[in-house]
């Protein structure tokens, strides 16, 4: 796990002062106050920052989105990411699928180059996160946003208080929400975000500005779309290639409603391959996420949730996809919404968790046959051996 750079707010240790030598000045360490499954939890009752930036739904409504043009900044960057790696003080990953972390960077302070290198190595690790953005405000995060592409607008989630942020998604939670644990199983939560678009969002930022100190919940976990498809036999990624998807906004307008919320445009449904070819890496990818995926096109039912089922399966069962970040306040998430799926994770109260997105809308997905494996790539790339995909011997299983 990553260095945690946040002060603990209830896991500290107290000082009590002894006579050592007749030196009255010297503090002597007590013990560690600590209860097992409890942190301190936090007050906003007096003063909150962030009021402007807490939830609303305005009632307004927009047509429906058209195509838009996309160039993708990462095919302007350096391929070993030297105009952004350079200026860091430390890079490490997370595991070898998905997941880096970098320190001594300024997101606001980056130059063409070091964004057009940053989004090279979001397209390449999936997930980047930067510790205590600070001085990373709404309106950076959205300036920054913007140059990766058109921003995206929500239909059905909450937006911020101040006017004029329509393309920002609010996340909020406190001691009063509502536990959902109940409403979703563990798999369906896994997501990648509103892939029923025509042209879904690619690069994604994510800040928290409030939320449990360490120990207290909160994590998000990403997996990695493109060794979701590595997971697979050949025979299965060639027919899944030859398929394609309906992805579907009725389920999240459907919710909104039934609260009294607007949805401020219509749900659609939109067709995508199942497996899609980043047009930077060229790496081939699975495009898929129980969130929004509802059916499997030109099979029969029965074979759409079977498909349905095992992908499942894969995305929210295998390990080696996945990453889980613990968040301090001021840490900013920058994923490719592209090749990665997300899932929030419950069991933070009665702590607040308050975060903003913002994510610019990608390319339409498409798949190219003439796509590359990551994992096969990688592993010539650095004299490894195939992996192997029989499953039909034995193996002494060890931790």
């Amino acid at each position: 796990m990553a260095p945690y750079l946040q002060e603990p707010l209830y896991n500290e240790t107290y000082y009590e002062k002894e006579s050592i030598k007749g030196d009255d000045s010297v503090q002597k360490p007590q013990a560690v106050k600590y209860v097992p499954g409890m942190t301190a939890v936090q007050s906003y009752a007096n003063a909150y920052e962030y009021e402007d930036l807490k939830p609303s739904f305005p009632d307004i409504h927009w047509g429906p989105l058209t195509e838009v043009p996309y160039h993708d900044k990462a095919l302007d960057g350096s391929p070993d990411f030297r105009n952004l790696l350079d200026a860091a003080s430390d890079v490490f990953d997370y595991n070898p699928k998905i997941g880096t972390e970098i320190h001594g960077i300024r997101l606001t302070s980056l130059t063409d180059a070091q964004k057009n290198d940053l989004a090279r190595l979001i397209a390449t690790r999936g997930v980047v996160f930067f510790r205590n953005q600070d001085d990373f405000d709404i309106e950076a995060q959205r300036k920054l946003g913007s140059y990766f592409g058109k921003l995206h607008k929500h239909a059905t989630t909450s937006v911020p208080r101040r006017e004029g942020l329509e393309d920002v998604h609010v996340v909020f939670a406190n001691q009063n929400s509502k536990d959902q644990r109940a409403y979703f199983t563990p798999t369906f939560l896994w997501h990648s975000d509103v892939t029923y678009e025509l042209q879904p969002p690619s690069y994604t930022s994510l800040k928290l500005l409030s939320g449990p100190p360490r120990g207290g919940g909160g994590d998000t976990l990403w997996s990695s779309q493109y060794a979701a498809y590595d997971a697979l036999s050949k025979p299965m990624q060639t027919y899944l290639e030859s398929l394609t998807a309906l992805h579907s906004a009725e389920m999240q307008a459907e919710g909104s409603r039934a609260l009294g919320r607007p949805v401020r445009r219509d749900p659609v449904i939109t067709e995508h391959p199942l497996v899609r070819t980043h047009p930077v890496t060229g790496w081939k990818s699975l495009f898929f996420n129980p969130g929004f995926v509802t059916k499997i096109v030109g099979v029969p039912k029965t074979e759409s949730d079977a498909i349905i089922r095992y992908l499942n399966e894969i995305i929210s069962t295998t390990q080696e996809l996945h990453v889980r970040f613990q968040w301090n306040k001021n840490d900013v998430a920058f994923w490719d919404n592209r090749i990665s799926n997300h899932s929030a994770s419950y069991g933070f109260a009665p702590h607040q968790r308050h975060a903003v997105r913002v994510a610019c809308h990608g390319e339409r997905p498409t798949f190219d046959p003439a796509g590359t494996s990551q994992e096969e790539q990688l592993n010539q790339q650095f004299g490894l051996p195939l992996v192997n995909k029989d499953g039909s011997g034995q193996s002494n299983y060890n931790d």
